[in-house]
């Protein structure tokens, strides 16, 4: 299949048109941005690693029954896509306290959720990505109260199947980011990636709050070892994962 003009660079990724109009090709960066891409810089190898570890996640997830807009990995740093339109909200899904929650609400960070909490992001750099409450969701029509309840529903599917997976992984699932997109039949599919650029993760085994971190908080709190950190999640999912096939 070959590929056509560069139809959008973010931050993390770029996506190609192809001689298939519903086919992207999506090329993975190593750049590494955070705090709203105030903070930039790379990550040596990070486009293959992220995009091997989403590769098997998605291929995971389909198993499972959840469609996603994954179809193939042509090269170790690129994915063939559906094409989708993407909702312009963030999804995020919390078990444990961490990050933006702990600060704007005072749980210690590390502090074990009862129940997985699902949030809204308006997928806004210019506005910070503000949090967003159902109803202003739905006084700027971002989605329908229907998509909603199913982009809900399925986060937290993920969620489950996540949380088992990672821990198979001797990993921790802190929370995550996730990215729906519609297909022409106005389809909901998951999109984007599911990596330590989207994930909290931290080493189940490490109990020191610094060395457990396996994502990209070691590039945003200056840790170090951030490929190191990268490299070990891609292995321990490699191994996850040939174990069971």
């Amino acid at each position: 299949m070959s590929v056509h003009s560069k139809l959008y660079e973010g931050k993390a990724k770029i996506l190609y048109t192809t001689d298939n109009p519903e086919i992207l090709l999506a090329d993975f960066k190593d750049d590494a941005t955070a705090f709203n891409a105030q903070k930039r810089g790379s990550i040596i190898g990070k486009g293959k690693i992220n995009c091997s570890i989403s590769t098997q996640l998605f291929k995971q997830l389909e198993v499972k029954g959840i469609k996603t807009h994954f179809i193939d990995s042509p090269a170790p740093n690129q994915m063939r896509v559906k094409a989708v339109k993407i909702l312009p909200i963030e999804v995020v899904v919390r078990n444990i306290a961490a990050g933006s929650l702990s600060q704007q609400t005072g749980l210690p960070v590390g502090t074990v959720l009862k129940q997985p909490l699902v949030e809204f992001y308006y997928k806004n750099d210019q506005l910070g990505d503000p949090l967003l409450t159902r109803d202003r969701l739905f006084l700027m029509e971002l989605a329908t109260p229907e998509q909603v309840d199913e982009i809900t529903n399925l986060a937290l599917q993920i969620n489950d199947f996540l949380r088992d997976f990672w821990q198979e992984c001797g990993i921790t699932l802190v929370d995550f980011k996730l990215e729906f997109g519609l297909d022409g039949q106005q389809q909901i599919l998951l999109a984007d990636e599911i990596s330590p650029d989207t994930c909290r993760l931290w080493d189940t085994a490490e109990t020191d709050p610094n060395r457990r971190v396996m994502d990209k908080d070691r590039f945003r709190r200056d840790l170090g070892k951030v490929e190191d950190a990268y490299q070990e999640v891609l292995q321990r999912v490699l191994q996850v994962v040939e174990s069971k096939n």
